[in-house]
């Protein structure tokens, strides 16, 4: 016949599993603010790319307004 096994029991550290829970928390609240972090700063250079990118245009604007005249006036020589 059988003889029924006791089932197997594992040697459970609960300190080690507690520091490592605490390990776990720790790591995702840094990764947390980390994440906010890189938003703030992405949205800051989203925006800035955004108003050089319309200085550019400007610029770009002029400088072709200021070819336009100056063949303007070659033209009208």
């Amino acid at each position: 016949m059988h003889q029924i096994q006791p089932p197997i029991t594992l040697p459970i550290d609960i300190d080690q599993l507690e520091d490592q829970v605490e390990e776990l928390v720790t790591a995702y609240t840094n990764l947390q603010a980390e994440n906010v972090s890189l938003r703030q700063n992405q949205k800051m250079l989203i925006e800035e790319k955004a108003a050089l990118i319309k200085k550019t245009e400007l610029a770009r604007n002029r400088v072709e307004a200021m070819i336009t005249r100056l063949k303007a006036m070659e033209h009208g020589l």
